[in-house]
């Protein structure tokens, strides 16, 4: 069973800068695309960041700003998160892009002056 642990948040100021990991137990991740979630209150989780062996694709609110990376050695995916808003405020997630697994406990991202 493959298990997702998201690490990294924290409480930046706007404009600020964060590192996410999320590593994925198992055989499957250098298999498969893998994406960065985040939801936040109030709304449905969206996905953010999608990465497979040699393409990225970013929601428009991010693009620009935001850049995922993976390590299949360590089996593990980056979001490094840079010009940070108060509207990038969310649980931020891990998870396959397609035949998704059950979810982590995310890793909370505050962006607060």
């Amino acid at each position: 069973q493959v298990q997702l642990v998201e690490s990294g948040g924290g409480l930046v100021q706007p404009g600020g800068s964060l590192r996410l990991s999320c590593v994925a137990s198992g055989s499957r991740f250098r298999f498969n695309a893998m994406g960065w979630y985040r939801q936040a209150p109030g709304k449905q989780r969206e996905l953010v960041a999608s990465i497979s062996t040699n393409n990225t694709n970013y929601a428009d609110s991010v693009k620009g700003r935001f850049t995922i990376s993976r390590d299949n050695a360590k089996n593990t995916v980056y979001l490094q998160m840079n010009s940070l808003k108060p509207e990038d405020t969310a649980v931020y997630y891990c998870n396959f892009l397609y035949g998704k697994v059950g979810w982590g406990q995310g890793t909370q991202v505050t962006v607060s002056s």
